[in-house]
């Protein structure tokens, strides 16, 4: 007897399974499927050891260098080029259980982008807790588009914010842009800028990487 509730369909995503190992493969690169609590708990666990501010500077960074090495391997991989790439990231992140993201605006010339998140895994965990709980977002926007820019000969250092999530109070979904780094300043304010510094010495690691 089939469990699926109404309204749903299969997963969209490729997936494949080597016999061996049991490694999940997505277009060749190792995929892991765990259970959303199991990730948040682990989430939790270390916001509350470092607090907020320390450890959302950390997952920038971690996220920029991820999302940075995503999209270059799915250029290659997809000879996705420009926008394109950074449409299927959002794509694949909704297809993956991420959370539902729209691009509302994108300007990869310009190293702009603006993201709206409905229905965000972190707020279906926490729910109505009046703060910004996906945070863990933010930098995977900035890798993006940094590598596509840097990929297109055009590399533009840019930093990305969240303005609001879903689970603050009035809100009825979140909202991520991007922009460059030139121009941060005219969009946070100076106490929330140490992600920003942290964003932009991993941008420099992966030019090097990009290099060696």
């Amino acid at each position: 007897m089939s469990m699926r509730s109404p309204n749903t369909h299969s997963p969209e995503v490729p997936i494949e399974v080597e016999d061996e190992t049991g490694i999940w493969r997505t277009n060749g690169l190792p995929m892991l499927y765990v259970p959303r609590h199991f990730l948040i708990n682990n989430h939790d666990a270390v916001e509350k050891a470092l607090g907020m501010e320390k450890y959302a500077a950390i997952l920038y960074d971690a996220g920029y260098q991820s999302a940075y090495h995503w999209c270059e391997q799915a250029s290659q991989t997809l000879g996705l080029h420009g926008a394109a790439v950074f449409e299927h990231y959002m794509l694949r992140l909704s297809q993956r259980g991420w959370g539902q993201f729209t691009v509302e605006q994108l300007d990869v010339a310009q190293g702009r982008a603006r993201i709206r998140l409905a229905h965000s895994a972190f707020v279906c965990h926490y729910g109505k807790v009046d703060r910004k709980v996906d945070y863990m977002f933010t930098g995977w926007f900035a890798g993006a588009m940094d590598q596509i820019t840097q990929q297109l000969g055009q590399p533009i250092a840019t930093v990305a914010v969240q303005r609001q999530s879903e689970a603050e109070i009035g809100c009825d979904y979140g909202v991520f842009e991007v922009m460059p780094k030139a121009r941060v300043q005219d969009y946070i304010p100076e106490q929330a800028l140490e992600p920003v510094q942290i964003q932009v010495q991993a941008q420099g690691r992966g030019q090097d990487r990009d290099r060696e």
